[in-house]
């Protein structure tokens, strides 16, 4: 069953919150790791320099799987445009209601997800 104006409207909200707090996030964490760091000087410990690599990776990392999301939610808002929100790109199915909700920026069912992560599409 299609979804409704006031439950596309809903979703449409929840979407553009979603990208502006990640968008927010991942501006945070990359001047955080582009940004010089002062108190690195010829007296730092060799330990302590390790530390910071490695929290700059960490934080390289994070702000990967937040530039995914940002992607599957410019995803979703295009479907939103093209009035395919909620059906699955790979199958064509209904993606259901509770799938949805709990990730608004889904644009595959589970089954079409777990066979695109195997690697079977």
């Amino acid at each position: 069953m299609p979804l409704s104006k006031e439950e596309l409207h809903k979703f449409k909200i929840r979407l553009l919150d979603l990208q502006s707090q990640l968008t927010h996030l991942v501006k945070g964490v990359s001047s955080d790791v582009t940004s010089p760091d002062e108190s690195k000087g010829y007296s730092q410990h060799s330990a302590d320099e390790g530390t910071d690599d490695f929290v700059r990776n960490v934080s390289l990392q994070v702000s990967s799987k937040e530039f995914d999301i940002l992607r599957q939610i410019e995803r979703a808002l295009e479907k939103m445009d093209e009035n395919t929100y909620g059906i699955c790109d790979i199958s064509g199915d209904e993606i259901p209601l509770p799938r949805l909700e709990a990730i608004p920026y889904a644009t595959m069912t589970v089954k079409a997800q777990e066979k695109l992560e195997k690697g079977l599409l």
